[in-house]
């Protein structure tokens, strides 16, 4: 394998001093117009990368905004490319991390913020966070937040208008049993839709029925379980809401192997409108969130805080809207 070129190498054969290289490569006064354009050439072709830790350490910037993760799954893959967009016209790169795996799940942004902060990044958009508040050397941003207030600026959906907005419309198609498959419990996001479930319900005239209601923590494998539960009981809903995409999907995929009809024996609702979820056999229905929008809104956000701008409000909140595909239908005469 070739050596790394370095600073030394390029300055050599620009026939130019290292200072001058360090100039033309961060742009700064004092290199005449020539003589940067002809050490831009060599440090492409060279392919020439100075050190951004060691850059860091002079300047104390790095120009990259990191988006934190506890996993790449759908939602926070559609986070991320609003983030992306938001940065595309300005100086920042983007710096995707998931620290999840590194034993207890809880407070793994902090342990990722202390590895990143100061020497890697200028600021951080964390994405579901498992805490209500992370402290820092730099900026910070949450998206979808945790419960509880939260000096953090966030952003996030409106998580119970567009609950009970589906829960309204599977009431508008006659269930009666609908039943709700939660998510983290630690979530705000997850207790609004909570609310806008049982919203719905109350203004319908319909008593809330706790057996009708599974936690399935936003992921697939547990929400499996809560439909196994939820459609071998004797007296079974003939609708469920599921609290995000990957759950809806589970259920489906557990009323299936139970030889139940989507949507004839069963409606199903998700919400997020992940991209999966129209590309299924029977696509979806299900509350949009604008994920990438909010993820575009963060990183504006979080550069304006970068640049010791003001923010005109630090928490965001943005509309859903359900959109109706092939999984959701008036119910067939209900199970004896």
């Amino acid at each position: 394998m070739m050596a790394r070129a370095t600073i030394h190498d390029v300055a050599s054969a620009a026939g130019v001093s290292v200072a001058t290289v360090s100039k033309a490569v961060n742009g700064r006064y004092g290199v005449a117009p020539d003589t940067a354009v002809r050490v831009l050439e060599v440090v492409a072709e060279l392919g020439y990368e100075s050190s951004l830790v060691a850059s860091s350490m002079r300047s104390r910037r790095t120009s990259v905004i990191g988006v934190l993760v506890a996993d790449f799954e759908p939602f926070s893959a559609e986070i991320l490319k609003g983030v992306s967009t938001g940065l595309r016209d300005s100086r920042y790169d983007l710096l995707a991390y998931s620290g999840s795996r590194q034993g207890d799940g809880e407070g793994w942004e902090r342990r990722s913020l202390s590895r990143l902060s100061g020497t890697l990044i200028d600021g951080a958009i964390i994405v579901t966070p498992t805490v209500v508040n992370v402290a820092a050397d730099v900026p910070i941003v949450a998206v979808d937040p945790h419960t509880g207030r939260a000096d953090l600026p966030t952003v996030e959906s409106d998580s119970r208008g567009g609950a009970r907005e589906a829960t309204d419309y599977l009431i508008g198609l006659g269930h009666r049993r609908i039943a709700f498959v939660a998510g983290r419990p630690d979530l705000k996001s997850s207790r609004l839709r909570d609310a806008g479930y049982r919203d719905a319900l109350s203004a319908a005239g319909i008593a809330f029925d706790p057996g009708l209601v599974r936690v399935g923590f936003y992921d697939a494998d547990t929400a499996r379980a809560a439909a196994q539960s939820l459609l071998t009981q004797q007296d079974r809903p003939t609708a469920v809401f599921a609290a995000n995409d990957l759950s809806a999907i589970a259920i489906i995929d557990v009323a299936r192997g139970l030889e139940l009809e989507v949507p004839g024996d069963l409606s199903v609702v998700g919400f997020d409108d992940v991209p999966e979820a129209s590309r299924l056999t029977l696509p979806l229905t299900t509350v949009r969130q604008p994920m990438q929008s909010i993820g575009q809104t963060a990183a504006k956000m979080l550069t304006a805080l970068i640049a010791g701008e003001e923010l005109p409000t630090t928490h965001v909140l943005m509309p859903t809207r359900l959109v109706t595909r092939a999984t959701t239908s008036p119910p067939r005469n209900p199970p004896r």
